[in-house]
């Protein structure tokens, strides 16, 4: 691990490089450097993304969607168990279909568009801070973003949120080109480029991608005496013409396809009513979104609590300006909305980066740095200890069963996890003088970044998600009529290869996929299939 933290101080930057950093600007990256940030992009990203199953509700909602599109052939509407799907835009299942249709039906396909995504996420993270900054500073931008938490689970998520975060930090990239010009500079081509984007976003998750940028953006322009260029921007009829052509045929087509269906679940539900009411109960209070910020950007948090009093002089740098105003804008219009996700918050994150990044050197105290990390990797070496010390006591038959598997913690995690933590324990207390704590910082991101990518989630998809796919292969196999009974599954669908309807009623000969908390409710019944608190049934006389 001593040698992560020497690789990363020298690609990075040493106090000794810092003294030259205006010479480094003009000369080539070290060789080394695409090696280091591949590395980081590889464990944050690709490396066992195709290892575990699909999540539910999200991941297996958004894979049987794009499995429906491509058996029914129809590339405008998405279904989901044979029902309209008006949840999100079009963009991310045109993206999982090309996947799907190149490498199978796969989770590794249904993935990849989002480990893509992020891939161009980070990428456009070091191209904008190098050119606002320096090489040094990019590079430890793009790092920090790679080995963050928050973006590791949403880029290996086969949702939207990956493909949307790329699309609002280009959008607000341009529109910081464009409001930092001096007016006798053309302007036109930041701001329409930055609709462009807008419009791609409006595809791929809705009014969400034009909200953030517009809303941001005007206040920044606000603080800082724009507000002309933004009213020329937002009203600029080239820009409308832009969202038009490229987000404008589809919701057309949807609605010519669907009439007021569409816009009552797609407009009404999905976004107003998201605001306006909790949906799917994800609901909480004012101070909810604090603690997930805490955690989203893991193991960076103390970095980001070190950064905050610049909050206090952002007025002093439009870029300042702007970062904080996204940041700050979407915490507080996810705060007052009633339905409450973690993820949401991820559309704000992008600035902390950058903002992180520049202030880096700031960061001295090894408490605040490295408790953080040691947190993080601490609960995912106990977790098996944990889950078997609390798991049998679970009142709930379903949790209880799924957290007591046996044989999902094997040595090999219980081993490699330790590793990782006495390898961040390691960075925290050795002295290396060379290299400042942000950069052993950086290095406890990669160990990080391992254990969530390589452990973590392989483990709580298997949890949670093992026995589903295992019952649903067996169906498969077997050739069940199955239905669902009070259990939202849709990968069960994915790996079944057909849809599955829910049960509204239930009769004898009926076979269906459901909780065993469900059981005792059922009278008699046939278990074909009983794993992880995943029962498949025969309703019998």
């Amino acid at each position: 691990m001593k040698k992560i933290a020497v690789l990363v101080g020298t690609l990075v930057g040493t106090p000794a490089a810092r003294a030259t950093s205006h010479a480094a600007r003009s000369t080539p990256a070290p060789l080394a450097l695409p090696a280091l940030l591949a590395l980081a992009v590889w464990f944050g990203f690709f490396n066992q993304l195709g290892g575990f199953p699909l999540f539910d509700v999200d991941e297996g909602a958004f894979s049987e969607a794009t499995r429906e599109m491509l058996e029914r052939g129809d590339f405008v509407t998405t279904w989901l168990n044979g029902q309209p799907r008006f949840d999100k835009p079009i963009l991310i299942y045109w993206l999982q279909a090309l996947s799907v249709t190149l490498f199978g039906v796969h989770e590794f396909a249904f993935r990849l568009p989002s480990a893509l995504a992020a891939l161009g996420w980070v990428g456009a993270i070091f191209a904008f801070t190098r050119q606002q900054a320096d090489r040094d500073t990019a590079c430890a931008c793009a790092l920090i973003a790679a080995t963050t938490v928050g973006v590791n689970v949403i880029g290996r998520g086969a949702t939207a949120d990956a493909l949307l975060n790329l699309f609002l930090a280009l959008a607000m990239f341009d529109i910081y080109r464009y409001m930092a010009q001096p007016p006798a500079q053309p302007l036109a081509r930041y701001r329409r480029r930055a609709w462009l984007w807008m419009a791609l976003g409006m595809l791929t998750k809705g009014p969400v991608a034009l909200l953030i940028p517009f809303a941001a953006s005007g206040l920044a322009f606000a603080l800082h005496g724009k507000l002309r260029e933004w009213r020329q921007a937002v009203f600029d009829p080239v820009g409308w013409l832009i969202l038009l052509a490229v987000a404008g045929p589809w919701y057309l087509l949807e609605y010519l396809r669907q009439g007021d269906a569409f816009l009552a679940g797609f407009f009404m539900r999905h976004n107003a009513l998201r605001f306006m009411a909790p949906l799917h109960g994800h609901r909480g209070n004012l101070l909810y979104y604090l603690p997930v910020c805490l955690l989203l950007v893991l193991p960076y948090t103390g970095l980001l609590l070190r950064i905050l009093p610049s909050i206090l002089t952002m007025r002093a740098k439009p870029l300042d300006t702007l970062l904080w105003c996204w940041f700050l804008f979407v915490l507080a219009f996810f705060s007052v909305a009633s339905t409450k996700l973690p993820h949401y918050l991820l559309y704000g994150v992008t600035p902390l980066f950058v903002l992180m990044a520049m202030r880096r050197h700031l960061l001295a105290s090894r408490v605040l740095a490295f408790v953080p990390p040691l947190l993080l990797l601490g609960a995912v070496a106990a977790l098996p200890a944990a889950l078997d010390a609390f798991g049998p006591g679970v009142r709930n038959p379903y949790m209880r069963e799924a957290l007591t598997q046996p044989g999902v913690f094997g040595n090999g995690y219980r081993l490699a996890s330790s590793l990782l933590l006495l390898s961040a324990l390691a960075l925290a207390l050795a002295p290396l003088p060379r290299y400042e704590t942000w950069q052993k910082l950086v290095a406890c991101g990669f160990l990080c970044s391992v254990a969530v990518g390589t452990l973590l989630l392989p483990a709580l998809g298997q949890l949670q998600q093992g026995p589903v796919k295992e019952a649903a292969l067996f169906a498969r196999e077997a050739g069940l009529p199955v239905r669902t009974w009070q259990f939202n599954v849709p990968s069960f669908s994915v790996y079944r290869g057909q849809v599955t309807e829910r049960a509204v009623a239930l009769r004898p000969g009926d076979v269906v996929l459901t909780r065993v908390s469900a059981l005792a409710a059922l009278g008699r019944v046939d278990v074909l299939y009983r794993k992880g608190g995943v029962v498949l049934i025969k309703i019998l006389p």
